[in-house]
């Protein structure tokens, strides 16, 4: 699996990743490439801007990368109106109430850590369909990320607790009478892509991108060469200035967790 990274992020709020790259874990093989690189992976192999989500759909906090395979939820806008509650009882627990009159689809449990949760919101209207519980449990459950293309809500909280979640927009309302989840682990659009079950989803400061499992293998190849130039040639820049070396030109890290794939 690969992970969020954020060194300023508060003790537990992320997971350590392989400490080597795996062939047979896709996610591993993205762990330590960047949105660009992956993009300039695509291209190379002629999927000219075909699976890069809109750039409105952006991390919540500066700092935020993560890789993994995607789990995908597919939402429309609900039919049907919440109707008034009567005590501060049910309008705390309205969720449920809603969940229990018309079910709720959920991700299956046991889903391989390591994926990203990717969510096709049906175009409807403002819901914070995604919030600073739901999505903290997200990760709890092993997921690296949460993407929407719809909307967050307690987005202070969020950047705060430095879930890694990307959103078109934020937002302010919760769910009953507004979103349904209507199929889980299917093909969606989300940001104006296709997205599948087991698809490669990453995103960074630069935006959200897919990689089509078929060609994971051979992207990730590509993007590490890429990556690795281009550290090269920056670190070289670092030394002609006098800047320290940090991560982002460690070349014999990124080689070392690559060796042998």
């Amino acid at each position: 699996m690969t992970t969020a990274h954020d060194q300023s992020a508060p003790t537990g709020s992320e997971t350590a990743g392989p400490a080597k790259a795996d062939p047979e874990n896709l996610g591993s093989l993205y762990q330590h490439l960047r949105v660009a690189d992956v993009a300039d992976a695509l291209d190379g192999i002629g999927y000219f801007d075909l699976t890069l989500m809109s750039p409105e759909i952006r991390p919540l906090w500066e700092g935020m990368r993560f890789w993994g395979p995607a789990a995908t939820l597919r939402c429309v806008p609900a039919n049907k109106p919440m109707w008034k509650l009567d005590t501060t009882e049910e309008i705390v627990g309205a969720h449920g109430i809603w969940f229990g009159k018309y079910g709720h689809k959920r991700l299956p449990d046991g889903l391989e850590p390591g994926h990203v949760v990717v969510t096709d919101s049906g175009g409807g209207r403002e819901v914070g369909f995604w919030g600073s519980e739901n999505t903290m449990g997200a990760i709890v459950k092993g997921a690296n990320g949460v993407i929407t293309d719809g909307y967050c809500r307690d987005t202070d909280e969020v950047i705060r607790q430095r879930t890694p979640v990307c959103v078109r927009h934020r937002g302010r309302t919760i769910i009953p009478g507004r979103i349904e989840v209507v199929e889980v682990q299917t093909t969606i659009a989300c940001g104006g892509v296709q997205v599948r079950p087991g698809d490669i989803v990453g995103a960074d400061g630069d935006g959200c991108i897919v990689v089509p499992v078929e060609v994971a293998h051979e992207v990730a190849t590509h993007a590490r060469a890429i990556l690795l130039a281009d550290m090269a040639a920056r670190r070289k820049h670092y030394a002609a200035l006098g800047l320290p070396a940090d991560s982002t030109v460690d070349i014999d890290a990124v080689e070392a967790y690559y060796a042998g794939v």
